[in-house]
């Protein structure tokens, strides 16, 4: 049996906690924050998915 291929932008995207669960790095928060609030930048943590897009997710990356 092949191996399955594991999609490559969500690799890029996409990290494992150390208690198994899916977490994604927001958006819009890598340049331009001289003018973004403190607020906006505060909200650049990541952000533990939900359990319907961990489901879609694990589709994309089988090894993950």
């Amino acid at each position: 049996m092949p191996k399955q291929k594991s999609h490559s932008g969500a690799k890029k995207r996409v990290k494992k906690t150390g208690s198994g669960k899916v977490a994604v790095k927001r958006n819009s928060r890598n340049h331009l924050l001289l003018q973004k609030s403190k607020r906006q930048k505060s909200l650049s943590r990541t952000l533990v998915t939900e359990k319907g897009d961990t489901k879609k997710l694990k589709s994309l990356l089988p090894y993950l």
